[in-house]
């Protein structure tokens, strides 16, 4: 009898694909014969390859292919892709996305089962259509509500593994990675915190803990990065992390990370390393640090988790003065550094 075929669709971003992983974890504890596929974007694909939870790594790439819908490199992209998910032929698909494109996905897999968050819990309540098993989520945390989805497999298991010993394991990281990183970006430009702000927290963090601060910059970052550095004085400097695996090894060798809720944060969190994180637009009980709600710092005003993508950081960001995150980083540091 062949193996059971389960296709878990979370295709981006880093910080969702992240909060996500435990459930595949899951997944392998309770159905350890079954063949564990993962719908992803391309440029995240590495994060999963290794995964101790995954079998298959289903590459798609819909960004690429919405810019250039009809050249012939796209179309030859998109054939390829359809044949490897027929050739995968899951037969449970769980949407771990709750949007159009995951439940269309999902459906156009051919599975019988589609898995996903019932409609009152879905970005995209109508896509709910798409699915043929809804399940309400229960937690407060991103990563509780992912594992829930369990509950459609009769899976109530909650215990949380992000398999991270395993995941971006490769050579250490090409520079030296000082002790206190910062990674000033964000997916919306109301989660970044001022870099004149960082400037600041990084030079008191220095001058206070005697220890070297490195700025991460990601692609398209160098900039913000460089910025942040300008407005430290001199008291960090610029870490290049281009490549996931070049980030990955720059926060496991890190004693502490600060920086606001990102997909490195989350990473960063799920390989253990100590973190600070500055909330604004997003709630720090569903997208904080996971399991260390000391490590997240958010000053709640009426106006707070409204969870819109504006672009300039507003008040519930700007409240928070950079005097609270070098308190904050120094508490997370003696406590580490007690153990």
């Amino acid at each position: 009898m062949s193996a059971t075929r389960i296709l878990v669709v979370r295709t981006g971003a880093l910080g969702d694909v992240v909060h996500t992983m435990p459930l595949a974890s899951a997944l392998r504890r309770h159905r350890p014969d079954a063949r564990i596929g993962w719908l992803v974007e391309r440029r995240l694909a590495p994060l999963l390859r290794g995964h101790p939870a995954v079998d298959d790594v289903l590459e798609i790439a819909l960004a690429d292919w919405r810019r250039e819908p009809f050249a012939t490199a796209t179309r030859r992209a998109v054939a390829s892709f359809w044949r490897v998910l027929d050739a995968f032929a899951p037969e449970i698909v769980i949407d771990a996305m709750g949007n159009h494109k995951s439940a269309a996905l999902a459906a156009l897999s051919g599975a019988d089962r589609r898995i996903g968050a019932a409609r009152r819990d879905r970005r995209e309540p109508s896509s709910a259509l798409w699915i043929s098993e809804p399940v309400a989520l229960v937690g407060a945390h991103a990563v509780d509500r992912a594992m829930s989805l369990l509950a459609g497999l009769g899976i109530s298991d909650r215990s949380v593994d992000f398999g991270a010993a395993a995941i971006l394991r490769g050579p250490p990281a090409a520079t030296a990675t000082p002790p206190v990183l910062i990674h000033p970006g964000a997916g919306w430009r109301n989660k970044e915190y001022p870099p004149e702000r960082w400037g600041r927290v990084a030079g008191e963090l220095a001058a206070a803990r005697g220890l070297e601060v490195g700025v991460l910059a990601g692609p398209g970052e160098e900039e913000l990065a460089a910025e942040v550095g300008r407005a430290a004085g001199g008291a960090a400097r610029v870490v290049p992390a281009l490549t996931l695996e070049g980030l990955a090894a720059h926060l496991r060798g890190a004693r502490i990370l600060l920086a606001g809720d990102t997909g490195p944060l989350h990473l960063a969190a799920a390989l253990g390393t100590p973190v600070v994180c500055v909330l604004g637009p997003t709630d720090p009980a569903r997208n904080g640090a996971y399991g260390a709600p000391e490590s997240n710092v958010a000053h709640p005003l009426p106006c707070s988790f409204c969870y819109k993508r504006l672009d300039a950081p507003k008040a519930c960001l700007l409240a928070i003065e950079p005097g609270e995150l070098v308190a904050r980083a120094g508490l997370v540091l003696d406590r580490v550094d007690s153990r």
